[in-house]
C-alpha cells in the first residue's frame, strides 16, 4: 500500500496535465482548418513500432531523467508536419517536451509541453512554418524532464539518432511523423527484420520499404518492421506478434489504403518452429478480416527463401512452401507480393541468389531489398 500513493498523485498530475491541453485543442484544430472549413487530410509518412523494454535494454528499461532524444528520421511524402508520441507499454505517465522538429517548436493544444498517458498515443499541433518536402530528413528533438520509468521504444532502426550526446540507433516514444503532401498510395509495411532493415548498412535508407517509397512518387510508406516479429506468438524481445499488434500499430495510422503483410519466416524459423502451414494461414485471414474491415486493402507477401540459415530444416522448407501455395492463389489476401520468386535461387530455390544474401542465408543485402522492392505491384497498391 505505501508504494502507490506516489504512483496515484502521478497519475492524477499527468490527468490534470491532459486535462489542460484537451482544453486548448478545438482552437489548434481550428487553426488547422483551410478557409474553406475542411480539414487537411493527414498520412502517416513515417512511423515505427515499439516493444517493452528487457532486461538487457539499459536505458530503455531505466528510463531518463532531464533526457534529451533527438530522431533523425527519412519521411516519405511531404507537406505540413505533426508528431505522434506512443506508450504502449508503459506503466506511467511522461511529460513530453519542449520539442521541435526541422528546428520549430512544437506544441501540443497550444502547450510547449503534454503528458503522454501510460499505454496511449500523444498528437501534436501542425508545426507552425514547417513544410517537409517530399523524402526529407526531418530532426525531432525531444525533452524528457522525466523521471520517465521505463520507455516504450523500437530497439534498432537501423538509423542513427542520439540520446544525451550519445549516437544510437533506436527510438524512444515518437512513434510517427504525420504530413499532408500524399498524392500517391498511403501503405503500412507489418514486417518483421528484413522490412525493418537487416542486412542493409545503417543510416542508408536501402530497406525496401525506402526503396517502394522512392519508386512511388508522393506515396507514404510507413515500415513497421519488429526484427524477430511473427504472425502468431508474442515474444519479450521481439514485441506482440503480428496478430496482437495490428490495430495499434497497423489501424491507428492516419489516411491508410493498403497494409502489406510481411511476416512468416520467424513462426517457421523461431524456436518454437511452427509446422502447421494451416496456423499461419489462419493468422494471415485474420489479419485480411481486420484490414477489409478497417476498408483497408491487405496485400500478403509470400515467404523469402531462408536455406543457409542456421535453423534452416527440409522440414521447415516444405512447410514455407506449402504457406507460399495457398498465398499464391489469391484467396488469403488481396493481392501478393511474390518475395519468394523475387529472392530465390532458380538452380537451389530454397536459398536467396548469392547476388541478394548478405551473408546468413536469411536477411537480402541492399541488392536484395531493391529486387523486394520491385515485386511489390503498384497496381495493387491504389
Amino acid at each position: 500500500m505505501t508504494g502507490r500513493g506516489p504512483a496515484r498523485r502521478g497519475v492524477l498530475t499527468a490527468a490534470a496535465g491532459l486535462a489542460a491541453v484537451a482544453v486548448a485543442a478545438p482552437d489548434a484544430r481550428a487553426a488547422e482548418a483551410p478557409a474553406t472549413g475542411r480539414r487537411s487530410r493527414w498520412t502517416t509518412s513515417w512511423a515505427t513500432a515499439q516493444t517493452a523494454p528487457t532486461d538487457t535494454d539499459a536505458v530503455a528499461s531505466a528510463g531518463l531523467t532531464n533526457g534529451t532524444f533527438t530522431a533523425r528520421v527519412r519521411l516519405s511524402a511531404g507537406g505540413r508536419v505533426r508528431l505522434r508520441y506512443g506508450h504502449a507499454f508503459g506503466t506511467v505517465p511522461v511529460l513530453i517536451g519542449p520539442v521541435t522538429a526541422g528546428g520549430r517548436p512544437v506544441t501540443f493544444g497550444g502547450r510547449r509541453q503534454a503528458w503522454l498517458a501510460a499505454g496511449a498515443s500523444l498528437t501534436s499541433d501542425a508545426v507552425a512554418g514547417l513544410h517537409a518536402a517530399e523524402a526529407s530528413l526531418l530532426t525531432v528533438r525531444t525533452e524528457l524532464p522525466g523521471p520517465t520509468g521505463p520507455l516504450s521504444f523500437h530497439r534498432n532502426t537501423h538509423a542513427s539518432h542520439d540520446l544525451d550526446g550519445e549516437r544510437t540507433t533506436s527510438v524512444y516514444l515518437l512513434t510517427g511523423v504525420e504530413v499532408t503532401g500524399a498524392h500517391g498510395p498511403v501503405i503500412a509495411v507489418l514486417g518483421d527484420s528484413i522490412a525493418e532493415g537487416v542486412g542493409t548498412p545503417d543510416d542508408s535508407d536501402m530497406r525496401w520499404p525506402d526503396r517502394l517509397a522512392r519508386r512511388l512518387p508522393g506515396a507514404a510508406v510507413a515500415d513497421l518492421g519488429i526484427s524477430g516479429n511473427r504472425v502468431l506468438l508474442d515474444d519479450a524481445r521481439f514485441g506482440p506478434g503480428g496478430q496482437a499488434r495490428f490495430d495499434r500499430d497497423v489501424l491507428s495510422l492516419p489516411g491508410l489504403r493498403t497494409v502489406l503483410v510481411h511476416l512468416g519466416v520467424n513462426d517457421l524459423q523461431q524456436p518454437p518452429s511452427q509446422t502447421d502451414p494451416e496456423l499461419v494461414l489462419a493468422g494471415y485471414r485474420q489479419l485480411v478480416l481486420r484490414a477489409r474491415d478497417a476498408g483497408l486493402r491487405a496485400v500478403g507477401a509470400t515467404v523469402a527463401p531462408f536455406g543457409g540459415w542456421t535453423r534452416w530444416t527440409p522440414e521447415l522448407e516444405a512447410v514455407r512452401r506449402r504457406i507460399n501455395a495457398a498465398v499464391r492463389t489469391g484467396r488469403v489476401f488481396d493481392a501478393v507480393a511474390d518475395f519468394d520468386a523475387a529472392l530465390r535461387d532458380p538452380d537451389r530455390p530454397e536459398r536467396m541468389r548469392p547476388a541478394y544474401d548478405s551473408g546468413d542465408g536469411l536477411h537480402p543485402n541492399p541488392a536484395g531489398h531493391a529486387a523486394l522492392a520491385a515485386a511489390v505491384d503498384r497496381r495493387h497498391l491504389l
